[in-house]
């Protein structure tokens, strides 16, 4: 499974970004797609989390109501729309595939395939 994360860049808050990660190499496998951040000097945190098959989504705290996770089975694509961006959601952000971890898992070590992240900036 190879993971490439795209979509980052500079926003000014309050405004979106679309985040999009291309799965090749897809086995169906895979139980969990998430996104996860890394602010500099931060440990690396769970974002967002989407059941490959059901659809069912999981959020931290912190980005909930803010930010949506969605999937398209078809082209093996799983997107992170994230609207009224804050400056502390800077950070890079990586797509992972969980494939036998707890559905929905919240830790990285259970994520066995990581894509390359991709830098968001918010300027306040």
């Amino acid at each position: 499974v190879q993971l490439q994360a795209f979509g980052g860049g500079l926003v000014q808050a309050w405004e979106s970004l679309r985040l999009s990660c291309a799965v090749s190499r897809f086995t169906f496998i895979s139980n969990t797609m998430g996104w996860f951040r890394q602010a500099p000097g931060k440990e690396r945190e769970f974002v967002a989390g989407i059941r490959w098959s059901s659809g069912t989504t999981r959020y931290a705290d912190s980005v909930k109501g803010r930010f949506t996770i969605s999937r398209d089975n078809a082209k093996n694509m799983v997107y992170l729309q994230m609207n009224s961006l804050k400056p502390e959601d800077t950070a890079v952000y990586y797509c992972a595939v969980s494939r036998l971890g707890v559905s929905l898992t919240t830790s990285p070590g259970q994520y066995d395939f990581w894509g390359q992240g991709t830098l968001v900036t918010v300027s306040s």
